[in-house]
């Protein structure tokens, strides 16, 4: 592996499954299947020297049964405004083009693939708030997604749930909350009120940094 990356910013997650996400703890999906779409900000970035930060990514994701058991799709959206190099950079750490094998979590999805779709290069609206556990991403014609805090039915007040990653290969932590997303085009998505998370990353290609 020659290539020195690293990228820290906030990422929101909403995927298909149940609150909190069975996935998560080594079980089976909630519905035998699994989709979602993530997005984040790299606040502070860079690939071989190339800075990164200030831009912006989007992933959809898509296997129809367990993710383990392979066949899926996914398409990635670049920030239009980064340059041809930055482009590139991005894109290989999207693909886990570079990274230690099995070391993040865009590795792993990448090696259950069956089809990756022609990269979009586009605008991405994305707002990240992790404490208030709240999101919303929209890339324009493609994909929107919003994330809140779960509410507690005997309060009507959010609450607050997380979960601690102490291994693994995408957070040190993250908070719980609701999310729905809708996408069009090469990969549909459509879920409501569905598991969402909210973290910090910071990644690089030889995996969480902690």
């Amino acid at each position: 592996m020659t290539d020195q990356w690293t990228i820290r910013g906030p990422e929101f997650v909403n995927c298909n499954c149940a609150w909190g996400c069975p996935c998560q703890f080594g079980a089976l999906s909630t519905y035998g299947h699994c989709e979602a779409v993530t997005g984040g900000i790299i606040e502070d970035g860079s690939f071989n020297g190339t800075r990164l930060d200030g831009l912006k990514w989007a992933l959809l994701l898509h296997w129809p049964g367990e993710i383990k058991d392979g066949n899926g799709e996914q398409q990635a959206i670049i920030d239009e405004r980064a340059d041809p190099e930055q482009r590139e950079a991005i894109r290989k750490i999207l693909h886990g083009e570079a990274t230690d094998p099995g070391a993040t979590m865009f590795f792993v999805y990448n090696s259950t693939m069956a089809k990756v779709h022609p990269t979009i290069y586009a605008p991405i609206d994305i707002h990240v708030d992790i404490e208030e556990r709240t999101a919303s991403l929209k890339v324009d014609g493609v994909v929107e997604a919003t994330g809140s805090p779960l509410i507690s039915e005997f309060t009507g007040q959010p609450v607050e749930r997380e979960i601690h990653f102490g291994t693994g290969f995408e957070f040190r932590s993250a908070e719980v909350g609701n999310g729905s997303a809708k996408s069009h085009g090469s990969i549909t998505l459509d879920f409501t009120d569905t598991n969402a998370l909210f973290g910090e990353l910071h990644l690089t290609q030889a995996g969480v940094v902690r």
